[in-house]
């Protein structure tokens, strides 16, 4: 892409389509695709520096993926011992307040471009390596920018040209530099509407899912079990004492029994793969379910029940169930299975049930880890016929 209308064009389409995407792997998308048309690339890839584990993670390989490249990697990572210019290169040009510069590399081992384009002080070693890396893959030439997000490094943007296209020069350099800031602030973003998101869908005490992610991943379910008869199963609970605790010893106290409940909510909950567990508000709580049997959601909920009455200060919890496992009657929307959980929580509090009352059973307490197997008969005649 030649002149500089065109790049000034490129970089208004690179910032518009990352503000455009609605997820983190749509804005990394965006970004390595917007990058590589704009620098005439034939690949990209954007990259995080991870410091914990010491390695540069490929978020996204866009374009031209050579074989073996995933679009979206799992497990591609590089220990950044042989990315020197991430862990010293960069601190030791922009520290000061300078801005970091991005750098050409040929397959043919040589840097590209004019003078002071490439990695300087770096050894022999090194240029090969990243020259057997080009090779390699049928790439040419490349030019990695480096990415710098609140004042730190980030990571790097990698764009290439396959073996054959003009190299890469000074003035891509450049531009490269320019893009890489263009995609810092698209990151920036995403991050901050990711934050806000997860805020949206989290339950800031807890740190558990609120109502409000509730209802959406009730909705889908419900549509799921309609679509493909999936087993739906919906768990409420009621935190008893805890107007007592907030009483006498003060809402602080009453807080971290929420908390407490709440990581006892999500340990059982990882017994049912993935359900979600949530904070309604107050004290309601619930677990919601897709795809496991109902007798193995009812068998969580008792061990739940029994955890909740070893809390200090608690009451333990009053339980209630509703499953498209059990004869309940049709379900036709989120609301009635809501509706059935919170009426069977109900009993299990007025009767002070120290387990759990599952809808469509009659409002008995069963606990099946105590139970002798049951025949399809027995088990049909236990569950009875309430609506």
């Amino acid at each position: 892409m030649g002149g500089d209308d065109a790049r000034l064009r490129a970089v208004v389409s690179l910032a518009q389509t990352m503000a455009a995407a609605h997820t983190p792997r749509g804005s990394w998308r965006a970004a390595a695709l917007g990058a590589c048309e704009a620098l005439d690339g034939s690949f990209a890839a954007l990259s995080v520096w991870e410091r914990g584990p010491g390695r540069l993670r490929v978020l996204v390989n866009a374009g031209e993926r050579a074989e073996g490249e995933e679009e979206f990697p799992e497990e591609e990572t590089y220990p950044v011992h042989q990315f020197p210019e991430i862990t010293e290169f960069l601190h030791e040009r922009w520290a000061g307040g300078g801005e970091p510069d991005a750098w050409v590399e040929t397959a043919g081992g040589s840097v590209g471009g004019t003078p002071g384009v490439g990695v300087r002080g770096y050894g022999h070693g090194y240029c090969q390596q990243r020259a057997a890396a080009l090779r390699r893959r049928g790439r040419g030439c490349c030019v990695v920018a480096p990415i710098v997000l609140h004042g730190r490094a980030w990571g790097e943007l990698y764009v290439a040209r396959p073996v054959g296209e003009p190299v890469f020069g000074r003035q891509d350099a450049d531009f490269a530099t320019v893009l890489a800031s263009v995609v810092a602030a698209g990151i920036s973003q995403a991050e901050r509407l990711e934050e806000v998101r997860k805020l949206a869908f989290t339950d800031p005490l807890t740190g558990l899912a609120n109502r409000r992610s509730v209802d959406v991943r009730l909705d889908e379910a419900v549509e799921r079990h309609r679509a493909d008869g999936a087993v739906v199963s919906l768990v409420v609970c009621d935190l008893n004492g805890l107007k007592r605790v907030n009483d006498t010893h003060g809402h602080a106290v009453g807080d971290r029994l929420l908390e407490r409940f709440g990581s006892v909510l999500s340990r059982c909950g990882a017994m049912l793969p993935g359900a979600l567990a949530a904070r309604l508000g107050g004290d309601e709580f619930c677990l919601l379910a897709v795809g496991p049997e109902s007798d193995d959601v009812i068998r969580v909920t008792t061990e739940l029940c029994d955890r909740a009455a070893e809390l200090e200060l608690g009451d333990g919890v009053a339980c209630g169930i509703a499953s498209t496992g059990d004869p309940i009657g049709p379900v036709v929307s989120a609301r009635r299975l809501f509706r059935l959980a919170d009426a069977a929580q109900y009993r299990a509090k007025a009767a002070r049930s120290t387990e759990p009352v599952v809808a469509g059973r009659d409002g008995e307490v069963i606990r099946l880890a105590d139970a002798p197997p049951r025949s399809p008969h027995d088990r049909r005649h236990l569950r009875g016929s309430r609506p």
